[in-house]
């Protein structure tokens, strides 16, 4: 059974999990593997938990689980959209980058949101770098809606999450995609689909399954926790907003979510990757649940909701005009697409693109990826830094993100060469409208 709950409490859970996710037989297969791993989870930990008489039964049970666990990181990581929107807030990132006509930028593509955020500084040219095409496909697919200037069809595919005329649309500006992205879009443009099951392109990629799988999950458990969230987001006040979390609260953390967040997969599934728990579970009083409660009480009661728009979507399945990415206003549309020819996409890892494109490069923005190179691959982590080094010239900012509350994992020679200003990050990392990062470190090569 699930730990903190009687059988019967664990079949209720599972029963409406089964039927949340058995809805459709195109579900995503991630969350479908997923609730696999909650089956597991219940038989196994049952069996481990017997007495030394069982002992064979209960490494089964330990096999069992650490299978699942790598079947379901393997599904992920090795062949899916992970996610569909950037989960670093640009705002931050523009202030400490200042960026101007002379930047020179290498990053990490994501959702590509961000790096069209970053455009609208001017910067003379911004490399996205992904090992995963799919998130390189996605910010193709954004870029050429923004060449073909119809920002009423470009809101409601990406503003909205969904367009009735999908496929005529996306048949208008497929020529201008490379073939990868062709491709990929042919196969996966019904994600926009809005008479498909799940309604919106932010509930598809794996981080947007995992938002459906556990939204839904909770809205059918306590069908007002989404009224009370739509209350939140129409806040008038900072004061308003702490009355009805302190509402909200209660009915959002029960047995099954306190459950679900100690899944390992339902991280995985969003893109946080083993050694990023590691690293909560390591350095945060209480651990991961109560690193996950009080970065979202501090999210949801000292900054403003109304322009909160990285949780939005993922409650609402869409933005809205005066709640969205820089990329989704109207008013940027002709700037982006001024200088769309500055942005160029590589699929390959950061290593290989600077080996591969030497130069003087201003500024790095390597998001978290750097947790999961120590902890898998630490030569490869060093590797990095040597390049990003032969690559730079004294001054070239850095900035970068991470589960841990610092930067202990980055070898100390490598942190010698760098210059850090945490009074400028710390109390901009207050201010961060995601919240879940346990640290944000902005640097200058000396």
């Amino acid at each position: 059974m699930i730990q903190g709950m009687t059988a019967v409490e664990t079949n209720s859970i599972l029963h409406r999990l089964g039927g949340f996710v058995t809805q459709s037989a195109r579900l995503h297969p991630s969350v479908a593997l997923l609730t696999c791993y909650a089956s597991a989870m219940t038989h196994g930990t049952g069996l481990m938990k017997k007495k030394s008489d069982s002992r064979p039964e209960a490494s089964r049970a330990a096999r069992l689980l650490k299978a699942t666990e790598d079947l379901v990181f393997h599904h992920v990581h090795g062949g899916q959209l992970i996610y569909n929107t950037s989960w670093e807030d640009p705002r931050i990132d523009r202030q400490l980058l200042q960026l101007d006509a002379n930047s020179r930028v290498v990053m990490i593509t994501s959702a590509g949101c961000n790096a069209l955020d970053y455009l609208l500084d001017g910067p003379a040219a911004i490399h996205a770098v992904d090992v995963n095409f799919r998130q390189n496909a996605l910010l193709e697919l954004k870029l050429a809606m923004i060449r073909r200037g119809d920002f009423a069809d470009f809101f409601e595919m990406f503003g909205l999450g969904s367009h009735s005329a999908h496929e005529k649309v996306y048949r208008a500006v497929r020529s201008d995609l490379p073939e990868f992205a062709q491709r990929y879009w042919d196969a996966k443009i019904s994600y926009f689909n809005a008479g498909g099951l799940k309604k919106s392109f932010y509930y598809q990629g794996t981080a947007g399954a995992a938002a459906w799988l556990l939204g839904g999950a909770l809205f059918r458990v306590k069908p007002n926790i989404k009224n009370f969230a739509l209350c939140l987001f129409d806040a008038d006040s900072l004061e308003q907003q702490r009355e009805i979390y302190a509402l909200l609260e209660a009915k959002i953390w029960g047995k099954l979510s306190n459950w679900l967040i100690r899944q390992r997969l339902v991280m995985t599934l969003l893109g946080v990757p083993r050694p990023q728990v590691k690293l909560i579970e390591n350095s945060y009083p209480g651990g991961l649940g109560s690193y996950i409660k009080d970065k979202l009480r501090h999210v949801m009661t000292e900054l403003p909701a109304r322009e909160n728009y990285f949780w939005r979507v993922y409650v609402m399945g869409s933005y809205t005009m005066s709640c969205c990415p820089n990329y989704l206003r109207q008013e940027n549309l002709a700037t982006l697409a001024a200088r769309a020819n500055r942005l160029t996409i590589h699929t390959c890892t950061v290593t290989n693109f600077l080996r591969e494109n030497p130069g003087v490069y201003s500024h790095f923005v390597l998001l978290d990826h750097q947790d999961w190179l120590a902890w898998h691959d630490p030569e490869a982590l060093r590797e990095e830094w040597e390049l990003i080094f032969a690559n730079s010239r004294p001054g070239t900012k850095i900035l970068m993100r991470s589960a841990g509350l610092d930067l202990d994992f980055v070898p100390a020679d490598i942190r010698d060469r760098l210059c850090f200003f945490p009074e400028r990050t710390f109390p901009l990392h207050q201010t961060d409208r995601v919240g879940t990062y346990g640290s944000l470190s902005f640097a200058e090569v000396l």
